[in-house]
């Protein structure tokens, strides 16, 4: 379990978080929603411990984060994958090489490692793609060699920072899909920033909105795309701030 209590940050004048509390469950996929600049992926970095929070506490399986020795913060980072926005793949690499880096830091065998690579680019459709480089994949096949790099750690948890930004719809779907099958299939817990509200729906067990550095609802996916809350609703259906809601707005379909 991920557990945020009444974590503030803030960078210098700006505050970022204030107050913030959510609890990600074991075995669900948790999504965070947000307009741009809210603090979104600062809630994740605080889960890996890149960065600490002013006030309060993150704790994951119990531990809390920010108060581990650094052998110990090492030892957790092994058990969380993150799929960065933006894919990160190192273009010196081969698609081998990039999902190779935090095997090769384990430790494990040669032979075990080259399974696992196949393993997971077998599970994001991309069996034979080890020798290509990141300049020779498109933009979606970039990302899916993200989440297979995240796969191959057989991490506990999976962090997903904006995972369908960029990317046309059908290969966003593709993407959707792929988190979706990655739980079912590997049982990993999931938390998934993103501002796009089909993915939301698509991927998620729960949704939390995060405004004003605090969580302004938490629930199901019926119950925040039904929400009467006037902040989420705007949000959810893509008002601008102050935009009078539609007559049909008050309950989704």
């Amino acid at each position: 379990m991920i557990t945020f209590r009444d974590v503030y940050k803030s960078f210098g004048a700006k505050k970022v978080l204030e107050g913030f509390s959510l609890e990600v469950e074991d075995g669900e996929t948790m999504v965070l929603i947000g307009g741009s600049g809210t603090g979104k992926s600062v809630v994740l970095k605080h889960i890996v411990g890149l960065l600490e929070p002013d006030a309060g506490e993150v704790e994951v399986d119990g531990e809390v984060v920010h108060r581990l020795p650094l052998n110990e913060l090492m030892e957790l980072r092994k058990r969380i994958g993150f799929v960065f926005q933006f894919a990160a793949l190192f273009d010196s690499m081969s698609v081998r090489g990039n999902i190779s880096l935090g095997l090769k830091r384990q430790r494990l065998p040669p032979r075990e490692i080259e399974e696992r690579i196949r393993e997971s680019l077998a599970l994001v459709d991309l069996e034979g793609t080890e020798d290509r480089y990141p300049a020779e994949l498109s933009g979606g096949m970039r990302k899916r060699v993200g989440i297979a790099r995240a796969i191959a750690l057989r991490p506990r948890y999976i962090l997903y920072d904006e995972p369908t930004t960029g990317l046309d719809p059908v290969t966003a779907a593709v993407i959707n899909d792929l988190i979706v099958r990655t739980r079912q299939r590997t049982g990993v817990t999931a938390m998934v920033v993103t501002h796009d509200m089909k993915s939301a729906y698509t991927v998620g067990d729960r949704i939390a909105m995060l405004h004003r550095g605090a969580i302004r609802q938490v629930g199901p996916v019926d119950q925040i795309r039904r929400t009467h809350d006037p902040i989420v609703r705007q949000f959810i259906e893509g008002r601008p701030e102050g935009a009078a809601a539609s007559s049909s707005a008050a309950v989704a379909p």
